[in-house]
């Protein structure tokens, strides 16, 4: 019989973390001790293999296990006695698709609204990525490019809406996962991307410009989540 149940389709990544941590108080994994494979644990749990790996890395951050390339998830040696949450931040494959659900509108609606100087500034912005010196640095000009196509609608909610997608892309999850996807590394990815969003919207063209946004947040989506991954749990 295995320890581990099946997690409810609607439950976060939390859900997860919490049954292993449960595991652990109750010793049925021990210290040291190697855990499944993801897609292993992902079969048993009944959920993605992004919803397990967004939990497994929940539970790095909270000491209860150690996550090593080439050998796998094993249980810390000396596992904190008590974790009262795993609140690392929003789910990273949730979150980029609820950009993908409002972030290609949004571009549309800027195709129509956004003015000389508005294409200017998001030209710059792309020189601006293009010269960041690193990942911090690029991030902050990436969340400033899609800041600023909102602005361009010239509605305020739009613009806290956007504001507040990219503010939970820096949580502690979402750049550990990045990292371990090798999302920073995919700089020319996001140049092209943009490129062809800033073309779509100099040419007031809304049709293309949902299709640029919604191709680029795709790239992002594939690489976060990856390849023939569902980004949403499975049954």
């Amino acid at each position: 019989m295995s320890p581990f149940q099946a997690v409810d389709q609607d439950r976060l990544y939390e859900r997860v973390a919490r049954q292993v941590a449960d595991l652990v108080a109750r010793g049925d994994l021990r210290p040291g001790e190697r855990l499944p494979a993801e897609r292993e644990l992902a079969r048993m749990l009944g959920v993605s293999r992004p919803t397990v790996r967004e939990a497994m890395i929940a539970l790095e951050i909270a000491g209860l296990v150690e996550i090593r390339t080439g050998s796998g998830i094993t249980v810390s040696e000396a596992p904190p006695s008590r974790v009262v949450a795993f609140d690392a931040g929003p789910s990273p494959h949730e979150l980029i698709a609820a950009r993908l659900l409002i972030e290609p509108e949004i571009a549309g609606h800027a195709a129509a609204a956004a003015t000389p100087a508005d294409i200017s500034g998001l030209r710059a912005l792309i020189e601006a990525l293009q010269a960041s010196p690193d990942h911090r640095a690029s991030q902050t000009v990436d969340r400033a490019f899609h800041v600023a196509i909102a602005r361009a609608c010239g509605n305020s909610v739009l613009i806290a809406i956007v504001e507040g997608l990219w503010d939970r892309m820096f949580s502690p999850l979402f750049e550990l996962v990045s990292t371990r996807t090798g999302l920073p590394e995919n700089r020319r990815m996001t140049l092209t991307d943009h490129r062809a969003i800033v073309a779509a919207l100099a040419a007031r063209d809304g049709a293309a410009a949902r299709a640029a946004m919604a191709a680029h947040l795709s790239h992002v989506q594939t690489i976060i989540v990856g390849p023939n991954e569902p980004s949403e749990e499975v049954a």
